[in-house]
């Protein structure tokens, strides 16, 4: 965009023979440039319809377009990201450490009534006292349609406009940085929804060459990669540079299938590196992945992918097998709290063991990396969204047990995650909908996803249908109805947090310093060690009689929280530490958890 009151527009077209961009009514022949490219410098401000014509086809949205007003098909509009409104001292924000984070994972749409960015702003200090230091936003890209999560989107540079738009995303940003709060953005680059994208139409942004869960892959490594590559790197730039996000949450990196010398991820962690060393501020990558590799979290001067954590989706499946006792999918590869123990110890479960649900040996050690890499989790969009009827674990597990599994998360060595609502104990489903324009598209959807749970009992004809309004209305976070219960449950998570925050033992991801003293089926005890802080043990019973767990000894052990107290709706049971003879034993309640620390 120049003072003259002109912008230079450039489009990427390889395979066309002339280009046309329309400004509103007005046409423009563009010029030619080497690789494919086509450029223009034309009349045109913020808030200007255009498009491109391609051979004389219709006008078709940029595939870089900044803002989408009028939906994805439609005309894009000129955007000035240099007016996006920021406090005056949005430059001297900088996040706490990954290693030190609290994680909270929110869909903009449903976390408040609004469904807005700015309506979500309302709830921002609530999370900062909780003691969260980041906020993940699910895709914000624009998609089809109203509602959806966001995975299907086709405008990857435009905000979602229902959401409202770029102006509100940066005031949602810079009201995070104001509460102390980094911001996390959900990006999708493993493939495009279905409805919207014009992408083929411009160039080869995808191959028939590999087969992904949602069609055809990415063209990362195939003729005219070069320039898919760089249009992936230039809008994580763009999100981390133009809206100040903080960090990245690369959507399935599984599915970027790449045999290039350096990998599409290793490209982009090193562009990343360079971006945050010239605006000096931290600025990272979280990656989710089903493949338990540890190069992907390895540093690049360390023959690694430079990614700075990922997903950890083991220590959710482990918990939840040993809540509820569900053996259906995936969940029939693990064995509840000696898994626990696994990712406690070993950080990833499946190192190099055998999957019975895959059928062959997953994964590699995790070897010197902390586990402050590993984001795990009790819920999350996925673990909670896709199940048939996006039931909640307090519509599953009463709550004493919750409170016993939320203790084993905050006192892991990883790097905790809460799901929106979880802190005060949400009742509402959060399911999957869409808003599907297109009947047959819309019927596809609802069939599919009928089918997907076919095989489960109780399930099949009765799963909620995505396209329907009320899915998604169901799905809203509904505090006023959470009450007295709700305040209960805030102060039990608050009270746990602020003990990993104080307890140096806790803050940190070094399993070398991490020894499992029992883990079984209901069980669960391990003591965290620090070079210079207190040793702290967490003791978990899931069972229903009182358990006796031997402590480290010589040592004098003192109560720091305890599950069963009356503040979080317990019922005042409180452990008993006692010696007998040489041995130092904790009696835990039953359903309950505590956590010790080393008296001087």
């Amino acid at each position: 965009m120049h003072a003259d009151g002109t912008v230079t527009f450039t489009v990427w077209a390889p395979h066309a023979t002339a280009l046309d961009l329309f400004v509103g009514d007005e046409r423009h022949a563009m010029s030619a440039q080497p690789h494919g490219w086509w450029s223009l410098r034309a009349p045109a401000g913020p808030g200007d319809r255009y498009g491109f014509s391609i051979d004389g086809g219709p006008v078709r949205p940029d595939p870089a377009s900044r803002r989408q007003p009028d939906g994805v098909h439609e005309s894009s509009a000129v955007v000035d990201v240099a007016t996006l409104p920021w406090s005056a001292d949005e430059t001297h924000w900088r996040p706490v450490p990954l290693a030190s984070a609290v994680i909270y994972e929110l869909h903009i749409g449903t976390f408040s009534r609004e469904g807005t960015f700015d309506g979500a702003i309302e709830h921002l200090a609530d999370l900062a006292d909780l003691g969260v230091t980041h906020v993940e936003v699910m895709p914000v890209a624009a998609f089809n349609g109203d509602r959806g999560w966001g995975y299907d989107g086709v405008a990857w540079y435009a905000v979602h406009e229902p959401y409202g738009g770029p102006e509100a995303f940066a005031r949602f940003v810079d009201a995070c940085h104001r509460h102390d709060l980094a911001v996390v953005l959900d990006v999708v680059y493993n493939h495009l929804g279905p409805s919207g994208n014009y992408l083929p139409e411009f160039g080869p942004y995808l191959t028939d060459r590999y087969d992904t869960p949602w069609g055809q892959a990415l063209n990362l490594d195939g003729p005219g990669a070069d320039q898919v590559r760089a249009f992936i790197i230039g809008n994580a730039l763009h999100w981390l540079a133009d809206f100040h996000v903080d960090a990245l949450r690369l959507d399935a990196v599984h599915g970027l299938i790449d045999i290039s010398s350096v990998h599409i991820l290793g490209q982009l962690s090193d562009a990343v590196a360079d971006l945050s060393s010239r605006v000096r501020r931290p600025l990272q990558l979280i990656a989710e992945t089903d493949r338990q590799d540890p190069s992907t979290i390895r540093p690049r001067e360390a023959g690694g992918l430079g990614v700075d954590a990922q997903w950890h989706d083991e220590l959710h499946h482990a918990l939840h097998v040993a809540l509820t006792g569900e053996s259906d999918g995936y969940y029939a590869d693990f064995r509840g709290l000696p898994d626990v123990a696994a990712c406690y110890e070993r950080g990833f479960v499946f190192d190099g063991r055998y999957s019975q649900v895959r059928g062959r040996t997953v994964g590699a050690p995790l070897q010197h990396l902390s586990s402050h890499r590993l984001v795990a989790c009790l819920q999350n969009h996925d673990q909670v969204g896709n199940r048939p009827f996006g039931d909640r674990l307090t519509t599953m597990v009463d709550a004493a047990r919750l409170r016993t599994a939320a203790a084993l998360l905050v006192t892991s060595p990883e790097t905790p995650m809460l799901f929106m609502g979880e802190e005060y104990g949400e009742t509402r489903p959060f399911r999957y909908f869409t808003s599907h324009p297109e009947p047959d598209l819309a019927q596809a959807v609802r069939e599919g996803r009928r089918s997907e749970f076919a095989e489960f009992t109780g399930f099949g004809e009765q799963v909620p249908d995505p396209q329907d309004p009320a899915t998604f209305e169901a799905s809203k976070l509904d505090r006023p109805a959470a009450g007295d219960a709700g305040q209960v449950w805030r102060r039990c998570w608050a009270d746990l947090l602020a003990v990993r925050r104080g307890e140096p033992a806790l803050a940190s991801g070094r399993r070398d310093l991490c020894e499992v003293l029992v883990a079984d089926d209901e069980v669960f005890a391990a003591v965290r060690r620090h070079p210079a802080g207190d040793d702290v043990v967490v003791v978990a019973n899931l069972g229903d009689q009182a358990a006796r767990v031997a402590l480290p000894a010589p040592a004098r052990w003192a109560m720091r929280w305890c599950s069963d107290d009356t503040r979080y709706g317990g019922q005042g049971l409180q452990p008993a530490v006692s010696e007998r003879g040489a041995d130092t034993v904790a009696e835990v309640p039953p359903r309950s958890a505590c956590i010790l620390v080393e008296q001087a």
